[in-house]
């Protein structure tokens, strides 16, 4: 195959294109990176080394005191057991409730449907800030103020945002599979166990780690309906620590990196899954 110069020179262009797109990208990532080494950094360093003029980006000793204080300090394990408490059954309620829902919208054909569908994306609307006070009196009346139950038991009922994933991608199915299932004789609930839902894993994990994210930085929710300094959470143990007239930031920072720790962790590992998820929920309308 012969080169022309005109190919030489396309050839030169899109390879600076491509150089000057890596370096826009590493730019553009150094602006999250900063932070989360500062985060980092700061968790080692003593007291007075934070607020140091000029700025010390590295302590002068690394030393995991901070890491210890911060155990003292509060019922760091306590509120560590509550936050596990609510993400496990944030995410088993999520994926469970949310899943069977979306398969009653995407593969059963009922009267109505599309109209309820458009109902269920409505609500999506509404900010929690609105229904914050109902939802308080509500279980104040019933008796699950200061309680799990309004953080745990309420995601058995379906997540609008997860629904609309979720039947997204049962969309992206081939319909011969069900009416393959159904000439074999197999009933709604047996094709929605065995042949929809090990098809969905992506489109699974991805909720997944949405409820874990929503559930694991929730402040609003623990402090309104828990009400009970035994159940706190460590979103809220930050913030008292924080509130206090002289915060200790020496214990803060260590804090901040054990709660995004775990969150770059399940990224990094279930990403591909993730991306896999959200780029197939958008195949089909």
């Amino acid at each position: 195959m012969v080169v022309t110069s005109e190919n030489k020179q396309k050839i030169v262009f899109n390879k600076l294109g491509l150089g000057l797109l890596f370096l826009c990208l590493i730019a553009v990532s150094f602006l999250f990176v900063v932070p989360l080494f500062w985060l980092l950094t700061c968790s080692f360093k003593q007291a007075a080394e934070l607020f140091a003029v000029p700025v010390q980006w590295l302590p002068k000793k690394f030393s995991f005191e901070n890491y210890t204080r911060m155990f003292s300090y509060f019922p760091f394990m306590r509120y560590l057991k509550n936050t596990l408490i609510i993400v496990f059954f944030n995410i088993l309620g999520s994926t469970v409730s949310s899943a069977v829902i979306a398969y009653g919208f995407s593969r059963l054909h009922w009267k109505g449907r599309d109209k309820v569908f458009v109902l269920v994306l409505i609500t999506m609307i509404l900010p929690f800030q609105a229904v914050m006070v109902p939802l308080f009196m509500l279980f104040q009346q019933i008796g699950w103020i200061g309680t799990f139950l309004p953080l745990t038991l309420t995601c058995f009922f379906g997540n609008p945002f997860y629904i609309f994933l979720m039947r997204q991608f049962f969309l992206s199915l081939p319909e011969e599979l069900n009416e393959a299932a159904r000439i074999d004789g197999s009933g709604e609930f047996r094709t929605f166990f065995q042949i929809a839902i090990p098809l969905s894993s992506p489109v699974l994990a991805t909720v997944a780690i949405f409820s874990f994210l929503r559930s694991w930085n929730d402040f609003i929710g623990p402090l309104i309906f828990l009400a009970n300094d035994k159940l706190y959470t460590l979103a809220i143990g930050a913030q008292l620590i924080r509130s206090r007239l002289q915060p200790n930031w020496e214990i803060l920072m260590p804090l901040g990196v054990v709660m995004v720790l775990p969150v770059l962790i399940i990224f990094f590992l279930m990403q591909k899954y993730f991306i896999e998820g959200i780029s197939m929920s958008g195949i089909k309308g």
